[in-house]
């Protein structure tokens, strides 16, 4: 993981030694806007870091579910990349059985591949998210709350 944030510090750091005289710099720190209620069980807050660059042509969001929240069923129109940077999550693709997700781990979801992903009951989920322009996110189907207790309790020895 310190490689990881090692790297987004440089990253974001290239800026500051270019030659223009004004810069845009995000911090990867802010908590970001609190997401309004929507696909969505429980609390989300959302940091776009970088969104809509089109000549990088990837966005980079931070996100942090509080615990005991999930995100619908969805997919997206190209490849997601996660990195959970705090805390604990679980993250299941359409026909595969659900895992937990925790600080350090990398998870790479293909092109069209319907997912869910969020916080466990009991902890906070914080992660980025890599993805491609144009439209990121295509909501498919309601997750229940049942379904999320059942996963949770499937997962809780883990």
């Amino acid at each position: 993981m310190k490689n990881t944030i090692f790297f987004l510090l440089i990253l974001f750091s290239i800026p500051v030694f270019s030659q223009d005289a004004e810069y845009n710099v995000a911090s990867y720190l802010n908590e970001g806007k609190k997401a309004p209620n929507t696909h969505y069980i429980g609390e989300a807050w959302l940091n776009a870091i970088i969104h809509d660059d089109q000549e990088l042509g990837y966005n980079i969001t931070k996100a942090t579910f509080k615990a005991n929240s999930t995100l619908d069923w969805h997919k997206h129109d190209s490849a997601q990349v996660l990195i959970i940077v705090e805390g604990k999550g679980y993250y299941q693709e359409r026909g595969n059985e659900p895992i937990i997700l925790k600080e350090g781990d990398i998870i790479k979801c293909d092109k069209d591949i319907e997912h869910w992903h969020s916080s466990t009951k009991s902890n906070d989920v914080t992660y980025l998210a890599l993805y491609g322009g144009g439209q990121p996110t295509t909501w498919t189907e309601v997750l229940t709350q049942e379904y999320y207790d059942e996963v949770a309790e499937k997962l809780k020895s883990n």
